[in-house]
């Protein structure tokens, strides 16, 4: 397992050592000759690692030459991105002097290179005689060719199969009863259990229940909870709340929130699903249920769990287990996840195989789909036979992580071993966000562009694909657009993580001595976080991460709070880090000594109460994601953000106070992210500025567009070239320029191909222009029109196939809504499930004459304000 992180490190360095700039520089510090005998060192040893991957599994001498050599590695490549960051300040500071002075020219050349070379070359040195002793020590290891790689072309790995479950019916169909009849029952809600070894399928078989579509129309409330060890009963309330409730609370204690909740339920028939139940307490269990009482007879609670315990405590003296697969249903679901077939009976050369391979999972269904999809890529019957018979299902330890899921581990490429692994930072439970888990591979280096010749956003997106289709994730059971990895998985992601990550918690028990070996560490987000916890952290000063995360569902308003001490005294010890996550708790300014920390990648000061950025934060060279989504009493930025070079994205959307951008942000060239975009006046943010940022995408907010002066203006940004999915184009309200609005609103026409979402705010043109309801925008889905006073007359937004979500609002003069609305189309709004009008004072007719309309709406609310 470690020979996949080493030799993906080993590439790292491999890369920033091949870099023309980054040879330049080093041979203008004197220090080349250093680092070519060290690559040359590193070549050697590189040369063993296609050995190192098999013998590692069994040979202990090998993990623990693996370990040394991936810890000199991070040394390694920590020091190379020492020279790399010296590079660059000294470009940016010798661009600024060049236009304000010409004193460089009198400064000697060997006063410049004496402080690096003279620093660097006792560590140099060091590094290279430790990787030559590490090599002297080579535990039998020999010089292999390049391992085979992955054959695709028989099946792409992505595809696949539609039917997810097998052999489950009678379960289901049992289940499905007691939901929507079952027993008579004392109270106003029963328990549903299922009861069942990790790995057996009870996620999933409550999510069958919990999405089909004769619950979901017999419940009216319901809710999904992932449990998990901790039983924090205000958390899981919370959870349920957010999930029933149409309004956002806070509230200061458990009785508050049960009172809120009992509300909720009173008189109504709900369906609620506590996942992974791992407590024991009944005490526990109690207070859970007391809101409970208040719902309608006939109420459910599904509730999974591996133990019997808490259930006979409750009163159930027997509850039957979720059994695992028969050996045909099995045999049916490992076809149908390797071959997209429902049996062998086409494949006999591969039944053998098969048969044996099946024996080895004991039928549990995690298992059985997680070697399918790594037999997805085996064409021949020697390959499922090196699966059937390697040495991974035998070892010790198998009864702790799954031999199944260590074997799909390691038939995975080094570069994608190494991202799952990185995912032990995160605990049980925990709900991916895709987006921002790639962001925070860019930031640790784990996705070069420059060797895979498409971007680090495009490769993580790829590669997260590949690790979903292995079933390394799955999607979020409640149906949410995030991700989660099953209990299992994540255990066997804190088992190959080594010693290089550490998920700190209350429970965590770390030597201080230990704490120097930590490169990557997250720590559960607490409502205070006090600077004795992480006292002793003085001592890891080659952390490169430091996250803080949290489980459940996380309101708006939660705020948590750290000791100032942690950010002054402790932050600007750990120079090597490159991701550092404070969101969410409650620091009303950032460190200046934060901004010394040019190692930095990843900043997320998302939800915090800080007023503004550091004026030295652009000494931050190497920033590439700044997040301060959130950030309400945000309200400027310092000239030094111009500095910032390497962002990539910077993610400022809920900040209402900040009014205005810095002119020249349009020569970050490298951003692809700029969620909030506000056209100023002179000397402020121009719209033609976004002419040079051609790499925009994602969501985007364009405020201020009375400030255009030009439909030519307009035409320079180019919205059309930009991988827009969300747009929201905003004029100010007193603004009244109809000829020229029509003409702005038209140049901004965003890619049909890739637009999702639409909102256009406060436009006053008389009409729109034609771009606005084509039927080529075929993925819009959410259009909303608000504050368009001046408008008549409404855009053909009927002929929109995917539109599901229609809001118009504040639109004064539109008096008839006809035919206009629908397009032409034989049915109109195909697709629509959701419409509503709102303040429309001066509505009178709507008239209509398709012979097919709203097929699939299911709510349509009307609200109107007479003048």
């Amino acid at each position: 397992m470690a020979e996949a992180a080493a030799a993906a490190l080993v590439k790292v360095i491999f890369d920033k050592l091949a870099d023309e700039a980054f040879k330049k520089y080093a041979r203008s510090q004197n220090i080349h000759s250093e680092l070519k005998e060290l690559g040359i060192t590193l070549s050697q040893i590189q040369a063993l690692l296609n050995d190192a991957s098999n013998k590692e599994i069994t040979d202990e001498s090998v993990r623990l030459w693996l370990n040394r050599l991936q810890h000199l590695a991070y040394d390694i490549d920590d020091m190379l991105d020492d020279v790399a960051t010296e590079a660059m300040h000294r470009e940016l500071t010798l661009e600024s002097e060049a236009s304000t002075s010409m004193v460089r020219k009198f400064i000697p050349t060997c006063c410049t290179k004496f402080s690096l070379s003279h620093r660097l070359s006792p560590k140099l040195d060091s590094i290279t005689t430790q990787l030559q002793h590490l090599e002297k020590q080579n535990p039998g290891l020999i010089v292999k060719g390049e391992k085979p790689k992955i054959n695709t072309n028989r099946r792409n790995e992505t595809s696949l199969p539609e039917r997810d479950v097998v052999g489950r019916e009678v379960e289901t169909k049992k289940l499905l009863n007691q939901l929507l009849v079952g027993e008579s029952s004392k109270e106003n809600f029963s328990i549903l259990p299922i009861v069942g070894l990790g790995g057996v399928g009870k996620t999933t078989l409550a999510r069958i229940l919990y999405n089909d579509t004769r619950v979901k129309d017999h419940f009216e409330l319901m809710a999904w909870v992932c449990v998990s060890d901790e039983f924090d009963v205000f958390k899981i309330s919370e959870t349920i709340f957010e999930c029933v409730a149409t309004e956002n609370k806070q509230f200061k204690d458990v009785n508050q929130l049960q009172i809120a909740l009992r509300e909720q339920f009173k008189d109504k028939r709900f369906l609620l699903v506590l996942d992974d139940v791992w407590n024991q307490n009944y005490d526990d269990w109690e207070i859970l249920v007391r809101p409970f009482h208040s719902g309608a007879a006939g109420s459910r609670v599904i509730m999974t769990t591996r133990q019997q315990d808490l259930l006979k405590k409750i009163g159930f003296n027997h509850v039957d287990n979720l059994e695992s697969l028969s050996h045909e249903d099995a045999l049916s679901l490992l076809a149908l996840h390797a071959l997209d077939v429902d049996n062998f009976d086409s494949h006999e050369t591969l039944k053998p195989q098969a048969k044996g391979i099946v024996k080895k999972c004991g039928g549990l269904p995690l298992a059985l789909k997680a070697i399918g999809r790594l037999l997805r890529t085996k064409t021949e019957g020697e390959e499922w036979d090196d699966v059937l018979k390697s040495k991974i299902w035998d070892l010790e330890n198998a009864d702790a992580i799954v031999p199944a899921l260590r074997l799909s581990y390691h038939d995975l490429p080094a570069d994608l071993k190494r991202l799952f692994a990185y995912c032990s930072l995160f605990p049980k439970d925990f709900m991916f966000d895709k987006e921002e888990l790639i962001l925070l591979w860019i930031a640790e280096g784990y996705l070069n562009e420059s060797t895979a010749n498409k971007s680090p956003e495009r490769l993580g997106h790829e590669y997260f694909e590949k690790l979903l289709s292995r079933s390394f994730f799955q999607p979020a059971p409640s149906g949410e657009p995030f991700f989660v990895m099953h209990d299992l998985m994540n255990d066997l992601a804190t088992f190959v993580a080594g010693e290089y990550f550490l998920r700190f918690d209350s429970q965590t028990e770390t030597a201080e001595e230990a704490l120097g070996k930590y490169r990557h560490m997250s720590f559960m987000r607490e409502h205070h976080v006090g600077f004795q916890k992480f006292e002793a952290f003085q001592r890891a000063r080659s952390l490169r991460t430091l996250l803080a995360v949290y489980v459940g569902v996380e309101q708006s308003w939660n705020k948590f709070y750290i000791s100032n001490k942690i950010l002054v005294d402790l932050f600007p010890q750990l120079t090597l880090l490159r991701v550092l996550s404070l969101s969410r708790f409650d620091i009303s300014e950032v460190p200046d000594s934060i901004c010394s920390l040019d190692h930095v990648r990843y900043l997320n000061l998302s939800r915090t109460n800080i007023s503004k950025l550091p004026e030295n934060v652009g000494n931050l060279y190497n920033l590439q994601t700044l997040i301060v989504f959130g950030c309400k009493r945000l309200s400027t930025l310092p000239k030094s953000f111009l500095k910032l070079k390497k962002l990539r994205h910077f993610d400022i959307r809920d900040t209402p106070l900040l009014e205005k951008l810095p002119l020249g942000i349009g020569e970050l060239r490298n951003l692809q992210t700029l969620t909030k975009i506000i056209i100023g006046g002179d000397g402020e943010f121009a719209i033609t500025e976004l002419k040079g940022l051609k790499n925009l995408h994602g969501e985007i907010s364009i405020e201020g567009l009375n400030k255009v002066q030009s439909s030519m203006h307009a035409r320079e940004a180019n919205l059309l070239l930009k991988g827009i999915n969300k747009l929201e184009l905003k004029w100010d309200d007193g603004s009244i320029r109809e000829i020229l609005e029509k003409e702005v609103l038209n140049e901004l026409k965003p890619n049909s191909d890739k637009l999702e979402m639409l909102v256009v705010e406060c436009y006053k043109g008389i009409e729109f222009p034609s771009w606005v309801g084509d039927s080529s925008f075929h993925r819009l889905v959410q259009v909303s029109l608000r504050g368009c006073k001046k408008c008549t007359s409404l855009p053909p937004l009927g002929q929109l196939p995917s539109l599901k979500e229609l809001l118009i609002q504040g639109m004064d003069d539109v008096k008839v809504i006809s035919l206009e609305l629908s397009g032409s189309t034989d049915v109109t709004f195909p697709s629509l499930e959701i419409l509503r009008f709102e303040d429309m004072s001066s509505w009178e007719v709507w008239s209509a004459n398709s012979e097919e309309m709203f097929p699939c709406l299911r709510e349509l609310q009307i609200e109107i304000v007479p003048i």
